[in-house]
């Protein structure tokens, strides 16, 4: 029996359209799937190229469009220069933005910057790399985004929102969640109370003030105000100090994020305080690991999710040269078993 011919693997658009018969805009076209090249003769090229084994060469039709395919996504790390790229919070909101961008057809480039001046976010925005850029949290660089929002359009941030702001945020009300988190501390009767965050981050810091509006002119309760950093292996040292400190002198919690909660409740665990019973304790974020702990996590709700494609959507939209506007989101307090 004579060996089957394999067909040969062609190289380019005009090998193809020599086989086709027909020119190569022609074929350019149908592997584009415009509607300017009939339906039929559409089918055909593309049954040859699967045949022939021909790809298109992306780079080419990138430079053709002039543009890369690429968003990046940037995690500046001003003040909390010791925090990973694997801390939950980042990993839960890359998640869902990968999500959303490759589902798009986006290739993704990840970015974890520890800026030494003010030109990094120039540096990665002007490189030609990319289509557009998010940026996972403000840190302490507030002023350095804001200056190049001012020049590069298709620039989204998770962060918070300041009236007048030249950058395009999505994220939620954090002072409303702050304040969520102490209601919930004074209504389970908790009187002295502590909030675990370090507030070189306007996020953290509007938190604070939340808890600093829903404790204000309450006569017999207390509040102290204690540096926390995220990163993770600087926390658990910082928080074991503050407990140090407070003795028992406090019976109510507010952390800034989830993952400060967490630590607390096992440092408080471990040293034989009951939780909720002798302190109740509060995160913010309710990642996915608030409710595979003992006692499940009494936490402020930002909806990563929904921000994520809020995130995509009005970055896409600025691509295309609208002006999107920046997203505030409502805030929920998820009450378990913790507070």
């Amino acid at each position: 029996m004579d060996d089957v011919k394999k067909p040969v693997k062609i190289k380019n658009i005009a090998e193809l359209a020599r086989i086709a018969g027909v020119s190569a805009g022609t074929v350019s076209r149908a592997l584009a799937d415009k509607s300017l090249v009939n339906k039929e003769t559409r089918e055909r090229i593309q049954a040859l190229a699967r045949e022939h084994g021909f790809r298109p060469n992306q780079m080419a039709r990138r430079l053709r469009t002039q543009q890369t395919g690429v968003i990046g996504v940037v995690i500046p790390l001003g003040h909390e220069r010791r925090q990973h790229i694997s801390d939950p919070f980042f990993m839960t909101l890359f998640g869902y933005l990968a999500d959303e961008l490759t589902e798009s057809g986006h290739d993704l480039m990840l970015s974890r910057v520890i800026p030494g001046d003010e030109e990094w976010l120039d540096r990665i925005v002007d490189s030609g790399m990319l289509d557009g850029a998010l940026v996972i949290g403000q840190s302490d660089q507030f002023e350095v985004i804001e200056r190049v929002a001012e020049h590069y359009r298709p620039l989204v941030v998770w962060g918070s929102h300041r009236a007048g702001q030249k950058q395009c945020t999505v994220g939620v009300d954090n002072a409303a969640g702050g304040a969520l988190a102490a209601r919930r501390l004074l209504a389970r009767g908790a009187k002295r109370l502590a909030f675990f965050g370090d507030t070189h981050g306007p996020e953290i810091a509007e938190r604070q003030r939340g808890v600093e509006q829903a404790t204000a002119g309450l006569a017999d309760v207390s509040l102290a105000t204690f540096p926390t950093h995220l990163a993770s292996d600087e926390m658990a040292s910082q928080i074991a100090g503050h407990l140090d400190a407070v003795g028992d002198a406090v019976d109510g919690i507010v952390c800034a994020s989830d993952m400060i909660a967490m630590t607390t409740i096992r440092i408080l665990h471990e040293r034989g305080f009951a939780v909720p019973e002798q302190v109740a304790v509060t995160g913010f974020d309710d990642l996915p690991l608030a409710t595979r702990m003992v006692p499940q996590l009494t936490t402020v709700k930002q909806d990563i999710a929904a921000g994520a494609r809020a995130m995509v959507d009005s970055l896409r939209r600025r691509i295309a040269g609208e002006d999107a506007p920046s997203t505030i989101m409502q805030p929920e307090l998820v009450q378990r078993e913790s507070a």
